[in-house]
């Protein structure tokens, strides 16, 4: 049904815009044989509208991949940089939680770290809304700051790392077997936000794969059980991702092509000592907007990337 829904207003925007520019060529021809200034204004003004909201939906036309639609699951790390590096990633989280808000999208933050004196070591949201995980997709990889510290009592100039991960909310939408005995689940205290709950009862948990290795927790709901489910969904959205890379590095040896690691180099740098700048290092794209670009404004960024992967997927052969 959700997949109904969705399709069907995609088939009414483009319908209406059908609609609209038959009206509009009505309104033209007329124009032609009677000139009239007042109808002229209002044309131009409708087809720039149109013009606008079609270069929206080609945009949207480059989200094609299997999971875009989906919700989207970020987690952010503080790297290297210490206390700074710890407030840089609350940073992020605030910037990627005004983007969603910007989006209309809903967020939930699952499991929250924090640091020792500021910001925090690190953090997941769930974005929901139609293609999060398309747009968010380009954020992944490892983020850099240079500015002028304020935990640093001479004031001097500190670099911090943090590293942003993305991956698609898979709900049921594909099979990921997890089974009872390769898990490891750990009960203990909720540390963060959570009213009379909070250090009453062990409702926090922390799940182990052992196969993998990989470990989630969750400590946001008020009840254990609830924070297990969110922890299942947690740990078989990581599943799958590993499983994803897995194919893809398959797929790439198979073809002969190298692979670039995505964490350990970062894909974008925020300056702003002793100028303002955010560059993109993969596409190139730059604004001298710092203060826009950590308010949310982080679309051109996604713009750019996906232009950049759409083009070197029709230039590449067949």
């Amino acid at each position: 049904m959700q997949r109904l829904n969705a399709l069907r207003e995609e088939v009414n925007t483009w319908e209406g815009i059908a609609t609209q520019l038959q009206d509009l060529q009505g309104l033209a021809e007329l124009l032609e044989e009677e000139p009239d200034d007042e109808v002229r204004t209002e044309v131009e003004q409708s087809l720039n509208a149109l013009e606008q909201q079609i270069e929206q939906l080609e945009f949207a036309l480059m989200l094609s991949g299997e999971h875009d639609e989906k919700n989207a699951i970020l987690s952010i790390h503080a790297g290297s940089g210490g206390v700074d590096a710890q407030d840089w990633a609350e940073m992020l989280l605030r910037m990627y939680l005004r983007w969603a808000e910007k989006h209309h999208f809903r967020t939930q933050v699952y499991d929250y770290s924090e640091g020792e004196e500021a910001g925090v070591k690190s953090v997941t949201v769930e974005i929901e809304g139609r293609y999060a995980y398309g747009y968010l997709r380009s954020e992944a990889g490892t983020h850099r700051l240079i500015r002028l510290s304020p935990f640093d009592a001479a004031h001097r100039r500190h670099t911090s790392f943090a590293k942003v991960e993305v991956m698609p909310d898979i709900e049921d939408a594909i099979e990921i077997v997890i089974r009872p005995e390769d898990l490891e689940v750990d009960t203990f205290r909720s540390t963060g936000a959570g009213g009379q709950h909070v250090n009453k009862t062990d409702s926090a948990v922390r799940m182990r794969h052992i196969p993998t290795g990989i470990v989630v927790t969750c400590q946001n709901e008020r009840s254990q059980i609830q924070n297990r489910e969110v922890a299942l969904k947690l740990l078989r959205a990581r599943l799958y991702e590993l499983e994803l890379k897995k194919r893809e590095e398959e797929t790439a040896r198979l073809k002969g092509a190298h692979v670039e690691a995505d964490f350990g180099t970062q894909i974008r740098s925020v300056i702003v000592h002793p100028y303002n700048i955010v560059k993109d290092h993969r596409t190139g794209y730059e604004t001298s907007d710092t203060s826009g670009y950590l308010a949310g404004d982080i679309d051109p960024f996604i713009h750019a990337y996906l232009q950049e992967k759409a083009s070197g997927l029709e230039s590449s052969p067949a």
